[in-house]
């Protein structure tokens, strides 16, 4: 590797799982302070996966692992959405046998493989000094059982759902919940002109956020969310009544992608999982559409009201960062460094209470992040609660409330 003698130390970044606005920003901040006060800034490319597949030989191509960051770099990139880096859902713990590196097959030939050894000794070979892995749930708790293997990690909290625990906002949740306000705005004139439901499928798997926040924002008629089972004759009975109420003729309802019917469970698109054991959500939109439609007439004396469906998805995730997915990951990599500075490793910068800090990292492995129905949710009206809003986070819903 190269002489790191004369800089002060290397800082690795990794971005893993879903994309969001907001991780070019983030990437940028560290890296341009980093530089700047002398450190050596290494982008590990395509998540976890790229330090699992890094050969350490010093004539290996590992052009597709790893990355030297300069400002040149991360200056162009930090005005755009995604991540330049690149993503996987790889976990490094859980390796199945045929995605085993082709170098390491000789090793590690079980069913299942934890590759954790070798990230380990890839990180010292690269020289890494502190890690910082920006991510969610699942990326930023196998940085947690890197920082329980003695590699000092500082971790970002990203996603669109917003519920990484411990903190009130994520990166990409705003640009997120100001895309689906503004799709559903856009298609709201197509469910007025021909007097319809309008049914929109957004991000979710265990945490409604995304849909509450813009269904309280007035977006949305009604929206139903993991938390809560909700019933389908009862969401038929409300959007009949708000479309009878609406001078256009339509309704709208937000629908999280994990909902439940009563006494249902999660809607998948097929039977494939991820590294983490999740199954690709997706179909929950189309099924409370079709039962919208076929359910309607009981409620619309005898005549049916046709649907307009639409999922939202990568819509609300590519893209340039809004205003908030631009200054909130500035801020975050900038906490990140300040720990890096300090010799502080294991924590996880948050925003709680409108205020930037830190808190021990294994608050992502030992709390979960969901709406809490009985503060927040109508689970009758199937829509926030309007309460008093005197003294409540900025986002209204936070990790302790």
């Amino acid at each position: 590797m190269a002489n790191t003698k004369k800089i002060k130390g290397v800082i690795g970044i990794l971005t893993g799982g879903g994309d969001v606005p907001g991780l070019n920003p983030a990437i940028r901040a560290i890296t341009i302070r980093a530089n700047r006060e002398g450190y050596k800034v290494i982008g590990l490319r395509r998540g976890w996966r790229g330090i699992i597949e890094l050969v350490r030989d010093n004539k290996a191509n590992n052009k597709n692992s790893y990355m030297v960051l300069t400002d040149d770099i991360v200056d162009k990139a930090g005005r755009t959405g995604g991540t330049f880096l690149h993503s996987s859902r790889t976990r490094p713990s859980h390796m199945k046998k045929d995605e085993v590196p082709d170098h390491l097959k000789d090793t590690y030939n079980k069913e299942i493989n934890d590759l954790t050894p070798e990230v380990i000794k890839n990180l010292e070979w690269l020289g890494i000094d502190y890690l910082i892995p920006i991510g969610g749930d699942d990326t930023l708790s196998y940085g947690v059982r890197l920082y329980k293997e003695g590699v000092k990690v500082v971790a970002i909290p990203k996603t669109m759902d917003n519920d990484v625990p411990g903190t009130d906002y994520c990166i990409g949740f705003s640009t997120c919940v100001t895309r689906t306000i503004q799709m559903t705005n856009t298609l709201r004139t197509s469910a007025g002109s021909h007097e319809r439901f309008l049914v929109l499928e957004v991000f979710g798997r265990y945490a409604g956020f995304t849909a509450m926040l813009p269904t309280m924002a007035g977006a949305a008629n009604r929206c139903v969310i993991p938390e809560h089972k909700f019933d389908i004759n009862n969401l038929t009975k409300l959007l009949v009544e708000d479309r009878n109420h609406n001078p256009s003729n339509y309704a709208v309802v937000l629908v999280s992608e994990g909902a439940m019917y009563k006494g249902g469970e999660m809607t998948f698109q097929n039977s494939e999982k991820d590294a983490f054991g999740h199954a690709k959500l997706g179909g929950i939109g189309d099924l409370v559409s079709a039962e919208l439609k076929k359910l309607s007439p009981e409620y619309n004396k005898g005549k049916t009201i046709n649907t307009i469906t639409q999922k939202l998805g990568y819509m609300v995730r590519g893209g340039d960062p809004d205003a908030l997915d631009s200054i909130v990951p500035m801020a975050f990599g900038n906490l990140a460094f300040d720990l890096i500075l300090k010799k502080i490793h294991g924590r996880l910068v948050v925003l709680t209470n409108g205020r930037y800090d830190n808190v021990p990292i294994d608050v992502i492995a030992n709390t979960k992040k969901i709406v809490q129905v009985e503060t927040h949710y109508n689970t009758k009206r199937l829509r926030p609660y309007y309460h008093s809003f005197e003294m409540k986070p900025f986002f209204i819903m936070t990790s302790d409330t």
